[in-house]
């Protein structure tokens, strides 16, 4: 759910992006995120559900057009990952969807899922 208004409020289930401010929340504690991983963070839950393109990502976080070996994406995307994994137990938050990119939709985790498989 995206709520307009002077400030920018992105809830997307435990998570609250204040996009203006800098800032988001996780069950109502700060999470630390680089520049880059906020700015991931926002491009993706401004497209929720939905799954966007390594291209459109890199467009949007970075300002230009990716290059071909360019792996930036992949690895803010897996320190955002990483982050959100820690800042709610249980939950998987950022999908990847091979061939395509990656896609912002908060689930419990499945028990198949460990540091081997998620994805």
């Amino acid at each position: 759910m995206m709520q307009a208004g002077h400030a920018e409020l992105i809830r997307i289930g435990d998570l609250e992006i204040r996009a203006r401010e800098g800032l988001v929340l996780t069950g109502g504690r700060v999470l630390t995120l680089s520049v880059r991983e906020f700015d991931l963070l926002v491009a993706l839950a401004r497209n929720a559900g939905r799954i966007v393109s390594r291209e459109e990502l890199y467009r949007l976080v970075w300002g230009g057009a990716l290059r071909r070996g360019d792996r930036s994406c992949d690895v803010y995307v897996y320190k955002l990952r990483a982050k959100l994994q820690d800042a709610l137990p249980g939950m998987h938050v950022i999908h990847t969807h091979v061939g395509f990119g990656y896609r912002l939709d908060p689930a419990p985790s499945h028990p198949f899922h460990n540091t081997a498989t998620a994805s």
